[in-house]
């Protein structure tokens, strides 16, 4: 088993699968008419401050005005001395006294932003003046001084090496941040990086002073080589791509940023679908549903809500063979794996609480939440996980930057509008009997026709006989019923003949 980057494009849509021990974890999407804005730079323009919730509105061309807190607006004027003293072991910039947003912006103002959230159904794009240029080894923090070394580097000389070529480097009024990608890379490798990044910001910059706001000054790249920035590495042993032009692009790019694993890029042209060999579309459709079944017989259900995500662990059909304490450590165990795997996957973020099966042994306890931190380390999303509870859960937030896999390839359900409930049988035909009754001074000249879902009028003829008799001696003359399957299971029709 290997991990693979998988690459598949068509004229309409970009996605690209993680697969790590021929087991997929990650997948993103790109539309070609509707791209992400992720990671794009706008020149926008304040609309409304709001001094109750300190943030602020600004218009930078999209559908829905982007959300800007107080804390993401880097006061320049005030903060440069404490950006000098930037903690190098959190590679994230130092803590600064927020100012009120009044004081900050001003309605009308343009402003420079870059966005890290993307929009949802009901929100804006969330944005920052804390502008970021990634490149293959470095990050940029333009006009900001400040030296950085990814978290995920935790060997202390490495970081100490690292540190002390960033020191070297001319970057002028610029911070810098290595990435990950960076380990063990040498002083050139950087120093080609930095001058890349800053001809780019260079251009954004002049872009931004002449353009007319709201615009956008910056698009990030497209999709395939966003990924191939982000995440090529040692540890995949091969990128497939099945596009020919989609190919040959990923080929260039790799030939400019990481030469020695050009020859890792093939191209796919076995038989049938890349993502079909790979059982990619098949995880793909399990990853919509609420229950996974776990190897063992076990399984987890995922329930989204409003306020938070609920994943519950249960034994399912495994029985275990020796006691019941080894059914429910194996059950977990296998379950903590699975669940960091699901989380990815399926991208959820927020407040994520785990309810892991009660276990009776603290050793037990400690091992199965020792696991699931192990593979959430996997994860490249920033999270925070509080430990084992009494009643065993396990509660974490988990950065979100891009809509999740459900709302990126589904919609509400028009019948129960999310719900994921409809009206049992018997209580349609109880609304029925309701509603005719109230309406029978409206139809004494005639008759009355009913049109009712194919369900109802199955339950009126049979079990819920009763009603239909009631309704008939009710009625006193003619009353028709007939099956209407346009229908909402819960709706009918009531109508004069």
């Amino acid at each position: 088993m290997a991990n693979r980057l998988l690459i598949q494009s068509d004229p309409h849509q970009t996605r690209v699968a993680v697969l790590e021990q021929d087991h997929l974890v990650e997948i993103y999407l790109e539309l070609r008419r509707q791209r992400g804005v992720v990671g794009n730079i706008y020149k926008g323009q304040v609309s409304r401050i709001l001094p109750g919730m300190q943030a602020a509105f600004v218009d930078i061309g999209l559908a829905r005005d982007a959300f800007l807190y107080a804390g993401d607006v880097r006061d320049a004027l005030t903060d440069m001395d404490a950006l000098a003293e930037a903690d190098p072991q959190t590679a994230e910039f130092p803590p600064q006294e927020v100012r009120p947003i009044e004081e900050l912006l001003r309605r009308g103002q343009d402003l420079l932003v870059q966005v890290v959230k993307e929009p949802l159904p009901n929100k804006g794009a969330r944005i920052t003046t804390e502008i970021t240029l990634p490149g293959r080894y470095l990050v940029l923090v333009p006009t900001l001084r400040s030296l950085g070394v990814s978290r995920r580097i935790r060997d202390a000389e490495e970081r100490e090496r690292l540190r002390a070529i960033l020191e070297s480097l001319d970057a002028g009024e610029h911070g810098m941040i290595v990435r990950t990608a960076g380990e063990g890379k040498r002083r050139e490798e950087f120093e080609s990086d930095l001058e890349a990044l800053v001809r780019r910001w260079e251009s954004i910059a002049r872009e931004a002073e002449t353009a007319l706001a709201p615009t956008v000054v910056h698009q990030d790249q497209d999709l395939a080589l966003r990924v191939l920035r982000d995440r090529l590495d040692d540890t995949f042993e091969e990128v497939l791509v099945d596009a020919p032009d989609g190919f040959e692009r990923v080929v260039r790019y790799a030939e400019e940023v990481e030469p020695k694993l050009r020859d890792r890029i093939r191209r796919f042209e076995a038989e049938g679908a890349l993502f079909d060999r790979f059982g990619v579309e098949a995880e793909l459709e399990a990853a919509l549903n609420s229950k996974v079944w776990l190897k063992s017989g076990g399984h987890i259900v995922i329930s989204p809500t409003e306020a938070l995500v609920a994943i519950d662990v249960n034994t399912g059909r495994f029985v275990g063979r020796t006691s019941l304490e080894d059914t429910v450590v194996r059950t977990n165990l296998e379950a903590a794996e699975e669940i960091v795997r699901q989380i990815r996957l399926r991208d959820l973020s927020g407040i994520i609480v785990i309810d892991f099966i009660d276990m009776s042994e603290p050793g037990h306890q400690q091992q199965v939440f020792d696991a699931f931190q192990r593979e959430l380390q996997k994860d490249r999303a920033k999270s925070q996980v509080l430990g084992l509870s009494d009643f065993g859960l396990v509660e974490l937030t988990r950065k979100r930057s891009r809509s999740n896999l459900t709302r990126l390839l589904t919609r509400p359900c028009p019948h129960c509008e999310g719900t994921g409930r409809i009206l049992k049988v018997a209580t349609v035909c109880l609304n029925l009997r309701r509603e005719v009754l109230l309406r029978l001074a409206d139809f004494r000249r005639g008759g009355i026709g009913l049109r009712v879902h194919p369900e109802v009028l199955e339950a009126l003829r049979g079990g819920q006989r009763a009603i239909l008799e009631e309704l008939a001696r009710e009625v006193g003359g003619d009353l028709r019923i007939e099956e209407g399957p346009d229908l909402h299971h819960d709706l009918f029709e009531i109508v004069e003949v």
